[in-house]
């Protein structure tokens, strides 16, 4: 979806189209969640704080964020992603993969039916990537942004991704792409050039994944939601976010999310853990974690701030929560430890 959460505003509030409109916020320490494309043009962005945000547009106007509104539409738009296929593999609330191989039709045909369907029906508009895997319709999706839509057939891939920007692909961010620049790495067509063990050895086990994604090879399958063992949200910030505060703020955005989802489509299912993920921006991952059977927004708190105690300062380019779900004989052994109590 194009502007996901922005674009509901502006249709919820007409008279805010044409204006720069973020949502999010929470005072000047807080930070935006997204950003019309109005506000982009003054490098508005989403984990942007608010400050800066408003330094650099004056006249944003800031929306509170109302996640009930979005999850309401993000039903309506899955519903009609039904209509084509039943497998779907959300991503979250405004992005999900379809696998549509088993139809006759080109994937650009139902994409752009799907699209039509989700104007028609919702008033928002929706941008898609066609490829034969989720690599290359992921990146597809953002070449023509906003309301639009991109092909990329098997025997075009090798050429799609001849010149393509590393910075493209998953997981290369500004300090990887200086210290791929360092190699003379700018293109995929570059990065080609270099053997599965030379990557691993200037990019330790993300090498191997570089030297896939240059090439095209994605073989992950659209997993369908199955019975949930977790239930998480994440986000990916385009700048990697350099202060605890700012996480802060962001975090409490995210954790409402999961906690709402939690509560309106999982209520039957007792909890067992919460955990906060933490991604750095050297890519190294740290995960917190804590029992409980209550939701606990000072938990999600407290382990946010031991992920980042464990960065020693270090900037995080990636910031998720979630819960744990008890298994059927836990939630067993607690209803028989509670009876007995």
């Amino acid at each position: 979806m194009d502007c996901f959460y922005a674009a509901i505003e502006e249709r919820e509030n007409p008279s805010l189209r044409g204006k720069p409109v973020a949502v999010g916020g929470n005072g000047r320490r807080g930070v935006l969640t997204t950003a019309n494309y109005v506000a982009r043009k003054y490098g508005c962005r989403s984990a942007m704080p608010v400050f800066k945000a408003l330094q650099l547009c004056p006249q944003l106007i800031l929306v509170p964020v109302r996640f009930e509104l979005y999850r309401a539409v993000s039903s309506q738009i899955r519903a009609i992603f039904g209509r084509f296929t039943e497998l779907i593999e959300p991503l979250s609330l405004d992005e999900a993969y379809l696998d549509v191989s088993e139809w006759q039709s080109r994937g650009a045909v139902i994409a752009r039916e799907i699209r039509a369907q989700i104007r028609e029906e919702t008033g928002l508009t929706a941008s898609a990537g066609i490829g034969p895997n989720k690599l290359i319709a992921k990146i597809a999706s953002d070449w023509n942004k906003p309301d639009g839509q991109y092909e990329v057939e098997a025997a075009a891939v090798e050429d799609f991704l001849q010149d393509l920007p590393v910075t493209k692909l998953w997981g290369v961010g500004r300090k990887m792409e200086e210290k791929m620049a360092s190699y003379g790495i700018r293109t995929c067509g570059d990065l080609r050039r270099f053997e599965k063990t030379r990557l691993s050895q200037w990019f330790g086990s993300f090498g191997q994944e570089l030297w896939e994604m240059c090439r095209g090879i994605d073989m992950r399958p659209v997993e369908t939601e199955r019975i949930r063992k977790s239930l998480s949200e994440e986000t990916t910030f385009a700048e990697s976010v350099e202060t605890l505060p700012a996480l802060r703020s962001v975090l409490g955005a995210i954790a409402a999310s999961v906690r709402n989802d939690w509560q309106r489509n999982h209520a039957d299912r007792a909890i067992r853990t919460l955990f906060v993920k933490v991604k750095f921006a050297d890519f190294q991952r740290t995960t917190a974690e804590r029992a409980t059977l209550v939701w606990d927004d000072e938990l999600c708190q407290d382990l946010l701030e031991e992920c980042w105690r464990r960065g020693n300062g270090r900037a995080v380019r990636l910031l998720g929560v979630g819960i744990r779900f008890a298994e059927e004989k836990d939630d067993a052994q607690m209803e028989f430890l509670l009876a007995a109590e």
